[in-house]
């Protein structure tokens, strides 16, 4: 870590040590195989692979200490599959957060990691995006970080045979194989949720359209989106289930039967028991016509178990809620997955992590043949800190300027804790912008947020336009408009709150990561009278510029979604916080990953130069062993200490 600004610790000592919060240990993606669960956890102080008994044991490691695993939720593809009949586990690695994610090879009772493909693949990008365990054939994106085209790669890990499976400017992402692997379903994804689909079979020198309107053919016509999610082959590998906005804007089941594909069936869903707000999100086979889906309402997680039943008029039938209810309602799972005895008769168990926004991740075991109520595995708990002193937040949504609802969140320091009067407001940002605030203990946000709580200020967390969980016409708003309609989505909200009495809007201060620095910029830089101090974690700082500093691969996205360098740049410019950031009227910390390639540290590094530049103190700290994340439990430390320093010496408690 490198700091580069020495903040003055502020008088107002904080009741409880960042340590204390950070206790709990993370515990996500389990997988279950045999009599073992597997997952990923910072038992270390750094996130890696472990395994226990299904029964409940001590956590054994099994990569070597110091080796770090990306976090799950910026992970593009899996972490890791377990390859039983291999005696072996596929990991996925990177180089201190630089992305460039490459197969390993561990040992099933773990050991060191050897490389799976060796050097060929080397310093470029590969994404693990689906895994037959019982074949050990594996499925890549490959990004090899030089040119903006994509490969899907299909690898035999047994022999270590690769066979491409094609390129793309906009994916060729693998989004459907059948059992025997003779059809694979490509993808090609324009801008978020405008998916396009094509099949390959052997013989096929070229993939064939199956569904949807390529780019290219679309003369100016605008097509809606279609929000196609991962495609389950069914019906004696007749058709394809899976979940698209194509009849419904939330998301709902649709069926594609291969004899008549221009023509996709509406599947209706009978069962559901959640009421609310959100959409659904997944769907996936289990064995047969035996499925999971996934629901995210109002933020909370809904996973169903139920029956696929195809015919004239295809419907899908809900026969258990695995998650929702109960124990586990009110929270956001952080992965599921079974194992199947195909008996007779058929059974399965299942596995899944859990999480609220006061509640550390835990493990939940659901017994084989539905028999029995689910076993909590794991009992991780933040330490010297009662759980009645962490906020469990309260509803804050609101009505914006041009009359949607935005969904937020408050967050306020618990009665326990003593604070009397107003209390200072921060604003978080999340990233995406295609991303969502949600009560998960796991992110980054969610401790940060409880921590400035328990330092007695408030949190405002809005999902403004251009957030996932609302309907795909929601997301699509802030299509090439960053800095546009959505900075208004955030002055609506900041108006809204202000009402609170419990809020003291005069001391206010905003912070984000990612596209969320990028809003914390905005909103600094054009409403410099508005804050008392910002906080700027990785965001783009002058838009045209930062197009050409990320991969090439990501280029025809960013022209797509965010704009053209050169032919928009005009209009990125005047949404760009360069433009603005001569207003700046309140102090900023930068934070940065040395590693990262989403928004390389040259882009923060510059906002800091010109603000040096002009005689404005700016205080910057950047993470020598970080990408675009913090993931390191002594550099987790060290950041969210920083940053609730930061908001003590200028807004007080």
């Amino acid at each position: 870590m490198t700091v580069t600004e020495t903040l003055v610790r502020s008088s107002a000592k904080p009741h409880f040590p960042i340590e204390s919060l950070l206790s709990a240990r993370l515990l996500l993606a389990p997988k279950i195989v045999g009599d073992k669960v597997f997952f990923l956890s910072d038992f270390s102080g750094v996130l890696s692979l472990y395994s226990m008994d299904k029964g409940g044991s001590i956590p054994q490691p099994l990569l070597p200490g110091g080796q770090a695993l990306v976090n799950p939720h910026l992970m593009d593809g899996h972490n890791f599959y377990v390859l039983p009949k291999l005696g072996k586990v596929l990991v996925m690695m990177d180089k201190l957060g630089n992305e460039n994610y490459q197969p390993m090879l561990i040992p099933v009772e773990g050991g060191i990691p050897e490389k799976g493909l060796g050097d060929r693949y080397q310093d470029e990008k590969l994404a693990c995006v689906e895994c037959d365990l019982e074949k050990n054939i594996a499925y890549f994106d490959r990004d090899d970080r030089k040119n903006p085209e994509k490969e899907c790669l299909r690898v035999n890990l047994t022999t270590g045979d690769v066979t491409s499976l094609g390129r793309s400017l906009y994916g060729n992402r693998c989004a459907g194989i059948n059992a025997d692997h003779s059809k694979i379903i490509l993808g090609d994804g324009y801008t978020a949720g405008d998916v396009v689909l094509f099949y390959r079979e052997p013989g096929m020198k070229e993939r064939k359209l199956l569904y949807g309107v390529p780019l290219e053919e679309r003369g100016g016509r605008k097509i809606p989106p279609s929000g196609i999610d991962w495609c389950n082959f069914t019906d004696g590998d007749r058709g394809l289930l899976f979940v698209s906005s194509i009849f419904h804007d939330d998301g709902g089941l649709t069926f594609l039967g291969f004899d008549n594909p221009s023509e996709p069936v509406d599947v209706q869903v009978r069962g559901l028991e959640h009421s609310g707000v959100g959409e659904l999100v997944g769907s996936k086979k289990v064995e047969g016509n035996l499925f999971v889906l996934t629901y995210n309402i109002d933020g909370a997680s809904w996973v169903y178990e139920g029956t696929f039943n195809a015919g004239i008029s295809p419907s899908f039938t809900i026969g258990r809620t695995l998650c929702g209810l109960g124990e586990l309602s009110d929270g956001v799972i952080q992965g599921i997955d079974w194992q199947v005895n195909k008996g007779p008769p058929m059974t399965v168990e299942y596995v899944l992590s859990f999480t609220k926004a006061n509640m550390p991740s835990q493990l939940y075991l659901y017994p084989a043949g539905g028999k029995g109520p689910v076993t909590r595995l794991s009992d991780e708990r933040v330490l010297g800190i009662p759980s009645d002193y962490l906020s469990a937040g309260e509803d804050a949504s609101y009505t914006t300027w041009d009359g949607l609802r935005v969904s937020a969140r408050l967050y306020l320091p618990t009665p326990k804790l003593g604070y009397k009067g107003p209390r200072p407001l921060v604003e978080y940002v999340h990233g995406g912008p295609q991303g969502q605030e949600r009560p998960d203990f796991t992110w980054f946000s969610m401790p940060l947020i409880q921590y400035l709580t328990l330092n007695g200020f408030a949190v405002f967390v809005p999902n403004v336009r251009g957030s996932t969980g609302y309907g795909m016409r929601y997301m699509k708003l802030v299509d090439r408009d960053w800095g546009g309609n959505d900075v208004k989505d955030h002055l609506e909200g900041l108006k809204h709150i202000e009402k609170d009495p419990r809020i003291d809007s005069k001391r206010r201060a905003v912070v984000g990561r990612s596209y969320g620095g990028f809003m914390t910029l905005t909103l600094a830089s054009r409403f410099p009278n508005m804050w008392k101090a910002a906080v700027d974690m990785f965001g783009p700082y002058d838009l045209p510029k930062w197009a050409l500093r990320t991969p090439p691969s990501w280029m025809p996205y960013i022209r797509l979604a965010v704009g053209d360098p050169e032919k928009d740049r005009g209009m990125l410019l005047e949404h760009s916080p360069k433009t603005y950031l001569g207003n700046l009227a309140s102090p900023l910390m930068i934070i940065q990953g040395k590693n990262d390639p989403r928004v390389p540290e040259p882009e923060s590094a510059e906002i800091v130069a010109d603000l040096r530049g002009r005689g404005v103190q700016v205080d910057y700290l950047v993470f020598e062993d970080e990408g675009h994340d913090v993931l390191r439990f002594k550099n987790r430390v060290t950041c969210y200490s920083k940053i609730t320093e930061f908001f003590l010496k200028h807004l007080g408690s």
